[in-house]
């Protein structure tokens, strides 16, 4: 029996690995003619994407990708931790169990309604009043001005970094609230003994014992972000090109797979777009990897950490 519960959990283990490396044989030999044309650096640093031409580059999908994912956690990050705060921390206990069944039910809810309610109330609110009064203040200053300049439309980086920061906020949220309800009560009760504040408690003890935690829900909202299509593609615009305005359209990664895949009619507009997905594929794993190497190191210079 423990010979057959062995081979069980061994194939079980080994199908995760042969599907992922299906998946990276499958988009390298559809990609080989883009890769055999346009290099990979050349491919990477190029801005141009004309079908019409067959020229094809990936520097403005990258932009958009980079600018919509990093965005989303400046702005996600800060929410989610606070709502973690506020429920594991302060909030009364009948407030704790429906807060908690909101943040869940976020996470629940179809991208496409998000993409629905971005596009028809979200973006409208953006164009009207929101991205007017930003354009009208941090638009004056120095440096940060050009971010906050243009037209709004509501059609744009910002739009689509908020919308997705909304999306991942329950991820990093309810991660967070779990890894803070490990932090032990004796430990938080020697705190208020001697005198620390509730800020200082949660300051003090309870984000550094539970930064692993934290962690974690930050890079599972990461892959989350990098990874959304369909509520992007509502608000984003699907413009290859590179700006430094938040109020410009542009393009990802998964918004072109989404949008053009239908429309590749040659073979090197079809190998190009799978070879867009390679790169989000290698970029998934690479970022992946590398929280995990942080939290392999982390352990091993805190062995009691958590």
């Amino acid at each position: 029996m423990d010979i057959l519960f062995y081979m069980l959990t061994a194939l079980a283990a080994l199908a995760i690995v042969a599907v992922t490396a299906g998946i990276f044989y499958i988009l390298i030999r559809e990609s080989y003619p883009a890769i055999k044309k346009f290099g990979v650096i050349r491919f990477i640093l190029a801005k141009d994407w004309d079908p019409y031409r067959e020229v094809f580059g990936a520097a403005t999908n990258l932009f958009g990708t980079a600018i919509t994912t990093c965005l989303s956690l400046v702005i996600s990050v800060p929410v989610a931790l606070g709502i973690a705060i506020f429920v594991t921390e302060i909030a009364p206990d009948f407030l704790k169990g429906p807060i908690g069944a909101a943040i869940e039910l976020l996470a629940a809810i179809p991208s496409i309604i998000y993409g629905f309610w971005g596009f028809f109330t979200l973006a409208p609110i953006m164009a009207n009043h929101i991205e007017p009064f930003l354009m009208d203040t941090l638009g004056k200053v120095p440096v940060m001005g050009p971010l906050f300049q243009g037209t709004p439309m509501g059609i744009d980086l910002l739009t689509a970094s908020l919308i997705l920061s909304i999306m991942i906020i329950p991820f990093t949220a309810s991660i967070s609230r779990d890894a803070f309800n490990l932090t032990p009560e004796i430990v938080k009760e020697s705190a208020y003994a001697v005198g620390a504040t509730r800020w200082e408690v949660v300051k003090n003890v309870v984000i550094p014992y539970s930064r692993l935690g934290i962690f974690g829900g930050v890079a599972l909202s990461l892959g989350r972000a990098l990874g959304e299509t369909m509520a992007v593609a509502f608000v984003l615009g699907n413009t290859h090109q590179i700006t430094s305005s938040l109020f410009d359209t542009a393009a990802t990664i998964t918004v072109t797979l989404a949008n053009e895949f239908t429309e590749a009619a040659s073979k090197t507009y079809l190998a190009s777009l799978f070879y867009l997905a390679l790169l989000l594929f290698i970029i998934s794993f690479a970022i992946l990897a590398l929280a995990k190497v942080f939290l392999i190191r982390y352990q091993k210079k805190n062995p009691g950490g958590h």
